[in-house]
Parts: structure tokens; sequence; C-alpha cells
């Protein structure tokens, strides 16, 4: 075993970085590690803070691959459109682990510091918000948070005034089944998703006939995929929630805990699993 420190610059390792971007640089650390402001001087605050800051970012990037992956469905490019599902469904995964973090956090731990929250909450959050949106839980009421900046406002609005993302899977569907558009049920853009019958014959054609229709298939369990971690991700927050705060009123007014258990509910696909009773 050598003795010697290893000096990375002997093997060619850039070492000076005044005229050249760093990683730093890159990644503009300074400014992203400048916004964690804890509220308290409190030992929890920070990991309250950061588990909610990194949420929001791994939020932006899934927001990014819903946005490409509904432009690659249109123009029919499954392949490519596949992997960035089955991206999202991996960032959920991400997500859900988080929980283990936080749940270190006990809940005299998170009453030191609680008020400092104001009635701020998650609740509160407009990229989890467009995430509902883009996937089809469509509440315009929902809007009403986000009045106070109106540049957010319109950008959730846009989402309601366009199909969301299983809407242009349900078009695909019957456009790959029947050819055209013509027996394809009405829907309202600005109402959650609601199970359909005629929608569900559809996909019970494909998953009837795996081999004939494969791609349609891959995509209809890419989607089950993705709800399922999605749902995992609801079920780790009220488990969090109700073991830190138990069944106390959420900082934004809700019931808290019953809130979130009313939210576990809601089907993203309502299709797609009201379908397997019938297979």
């Amino acid at each position: 075993m050598s003795t010697t420190a290893y000096n990375p610059e002997s093997e060619g390792a850039k070492m000076q970085f005044a005229d050249a971007m760093s990683y730093g640089d890159y990644l503009h650390l300074d400014q992203l590690l400048s916004q964690q402001c804890p509220l308290s001087n409190t030992h929890d605050e920070p990991l309250f803070i950061i588990q909610h800051q990194t949420s929001e970012l791994w939020m932006k990037l899934i927001l990014h691959e819903l946005g490409a992956a509904r432009e690659l469905l249109k123009q029919g490019e499954l392949p490519q459109m596949f992997k960035m599902l089955a991206r999202v469904s991996r960032i959920f995964e991400q997500l859900n682990n988080q929980w283990d973090v936080l749940r270190t956090m006990t809940p005299a731990d998170y009453t030191q510091f609680r008020q400092a929250l104001g009635v701020s909450s998650g609740f509160q959050s407009y990229q989890y918000r467009m995430i509902e949106y883009i996937l089809g839980n469509r509440n315009p009421s929902m809007l009403k948070p986000h009045a106070h900046v109106p540049n957010v406002q319109q950008m959730l609005q846009a989402e309601l005034e366009r199909p969301s993302f299983y809407q242009e899977v349900v078009r695909y569907l019957f456009k790959a089944l029947d050819g055209n558009l013509d027996q394809l049920p009405t829907e309202s853009y600005d109402t959650p998703t609601a199970p359909s019958p005629e929608i569900q014959a559809r996909w019970r054609i494909v998953y009837e006939n795996i081999d004939q229709y494969w791609d349609l298939y891959n995509l209809g369990e890419k989607l089950v995929d993705l709800e399922d971690y999605f749902r995992r991700w609801r079920f780790n927050h009220v488990t969090t929630v109700e073991r830190v705060i138990g069944f106390k009123r959420g900082t934004g007014g809700t019931s808290g805990v019953k809130y979130l258990r009313r939210m576990l509910e809601v089907e993203l696909f309502p299709d797609l699993w009201h379908l397997r009773e019938h297979l």
C-alpha cells in the first residue's frame, strides 16, 4: 500500500477552474444551497425544507417527462414514450423512498417548528397540481390556492383546456382499433377521469389479444405501473402525516389525514383498473 497521497492531476484531472466551468458552476450550487432558510432554530426544520424542495425538483422532472411523452404519443412514437413513462415511475419510487427519511422526525421534533410554517402546505404545490391535471385528476376548484400567482393559475387553467394525457391515450386507442375517432366518447377536459364502459371495451380487446396489440398492451401496463407508484407515494404520505401529527388539521386548513385518505380513492386511469374484473 502506497503512503503517498494520490494526486488526480498526475492523470490529467483538471484542478484549476479560474478559466473553466466547474461542477458547482454548472449546477449553480451557490444559489441552490442558499435556498434552505429555516424560520426557527430547531434541528429538524432543515430536514423538512430539504425533503420538500427535493420533492419539487423531482416533480419538475416528472412534468418535463410527461410533457414530452404526451407529444410523442400524439406523433405515434410509442417506444420513446415508454422510456419516459418508465422514468416517471422510477421517480415516484424515489419520492417514496424520501418518506423514510422524513419519518425519522418525531411528533416532538415537528411541533417545535410547525408554527413557523404559517398556513403553507404541500396541498398548495402547483407542480403537484399540474401532475394531477396532466394525468387526468382535474378539479377546477383546486385553482383557487394559486390565484395570488396569476401566471401559475393561467398555466394550470391552460392545462384544463386541453386533453389530459390519458385522454390522448384513449384517442390513440380508438384510432388504432377503429381506424377513426367516430366512436370516441365525449369527455370534458376540466373534470376528473371517470370509468367508461366504451373505453373499457376497447381495452378488453387489447388485453384479450396481447400478441396482436402488443404496443397498446404495453401502453396500458406502463400506465398501471405509473399509477401503482403514484398510489404508493400518496399512501406513504398519509402514513407519514398520521405518524407525525395524528389527526390534527393540516397547516393549510385541510382535515389532514382524513383529507389525504380521501385522495387515496382517486383513480387516475380507472378504465385500466376496472377492466381487470372482466378479464
